[in-house]
């Protein structure tokens, strides 16, 4: 008796699970290395800025609540000791930043004061702003006239 043979398949990779899975690992990690950013400050309403920039050196980020109380990379300092601690922060690395995230209701003043008080360490500054989103057409009128005149 004769049995029938049937043709061999041919092994195939199935490609539509495959890219499945890689979107799928590619959205985990884009997820997950957001969630690992380092945020040194404590939140506080910053004000808005539209040239605003993005620094990617180490940063030693000094906030300034509304009720004007002083952190230091979320460790609570007085004005006094704020010079020491800035002081063996930028000895141990002297290419940070110092990014005074203060809150939009604290007066002026205070923010000069910390600013001194940085700068008698020679330390780089940045102060931190939220963007804003869509710049309004005054302020797109403003900024080229200034081109216009600086053209001149």
């Amino acid at each position: 008796m004769r049995l029938p043979q049937h043709p061999e398949k041919k092994a195939r990779i199935e490609i539509i699970p495959m890219i499945d899975t890689v979107f799928f690992l590619l959205v985990f990690f884009m997820i997950a290395s957001l969630a690992m950013t380092a945020q040194n400050g404590l939140p506080v309403k910053l004000p808005k800025a539209a040239s605003g920039e993005r620094e990617a050196r180490a940063s030693i980020t000094i906030t300034i609540t509304e009720a004007q109380a002083l952190y230091v990379d979320k460790q609570p300092v007085t004005l006094g000791t704020l010079g020491p601690l800035l002081e063996s922060k930028l000895k141990e690395n002297p290419r940070s930043y110092v990014v005074i995230n203060a809150d939009k209701q604290v007066r002026h003043g205070q923010v000069i004061a910390v600013m001194d008080e940085a700068k008698k360490y020679a330390a780089h500054m940045a102060i931190a702003t939220e963007p804003i989103g869509d710049l309004s057409a005054e302020a797109l009128r403003l900024r080229e006239s200034a081109k216009a005149e600086d053209a001149r």
